[in-house]
C-alpha cells in the first residue's frame, strides 16, 4: 500500500500545479505552510498558505500549462522527499518577464513535512539557473 505522505505530494503537484486546481491548496496545506526556497513579491520566503496561493497565482499565469511530474519518492519519519522535473511554456508576466513562449525544462528535489495530512514545512530546490538560462535572461557563455 503506498504511504500517504508520498500520495500527498504527488496529489499536490497532480492538483495543485498540473490542473491548476486553487482549492486543492486550502486542502492540503496548513494555513501556516512555509515553503522555503519560494520567495513573495517582497523577497521573503513565502510564510503561509495566503502568500503561497499568491506565489503560484504569478507562476501559472507565467507558465499556464505547467506540468510537474514526479519520479522518485522516499520517506523518513514525517518528512517525504520528491524528485521533480517541470515543464511548461512561457506564455505570460506573472514572473515579471515579458512572455518569451519559450519552453522550460528543469528539475527540483521537495522535502516536505506533513502533519494531520497537510503540508507544515517545504524545502524546495529547483534548478532556476537553467530555467532562466532557457528564458534567455541568463547566459553564461557571455559571462
Amino acid at each position: 500500500m503506498p504511504d500517504p505522505r508520498i500520495n500527498l505530494l504527488e496529489r499536490w503537484f497532480e492538483e495543485v500545479w498540473n490542473q491548476g486546481r486553487e482549492s486543492a491548496i486550502d486542502e492540503m496545506a496548513a494555513p501556516d505552510v512555509v515553503a522555503h526556497g519560494l520567495i513573495d513579491a517582497q523577497g521573503q520566503t513565502v510564510s503561509n498558505r495566503d502568500k503561497f496561493r499568491a506565489f503560484w497565482h504569478q507562476f501559472r499565469t507565467a507558465f499556464p500549462d505547467l506540468r510537474v511530474d514526479v519520479h522518485d519518492a522516499i520517506v523518513e519519519g514525517d518528512k517525504v522527499v520528491v524528485r521533480c522535473v517541470a515543464r511548461g511554456t512561457h506564455q505570460g508576466e506573472g514572473i515579471n518577464l515579458a512572455p518569451t513562449q519559450k519552453n522550460v525544462r528543469f528539475d527540483g528535489i521537495v522535502i516536505a513535512r506533513v502533519r494531520n495530512n497537510q503540508l507544515v514545512e517545504v524545502w524546495n530546490t529547483w534548478d532556476f539557473l537553467t530555467f532562466y538560462q532557457q528564458l534567455g535572461v541568463v547566459n553564461l557563455a557571455s559571462a
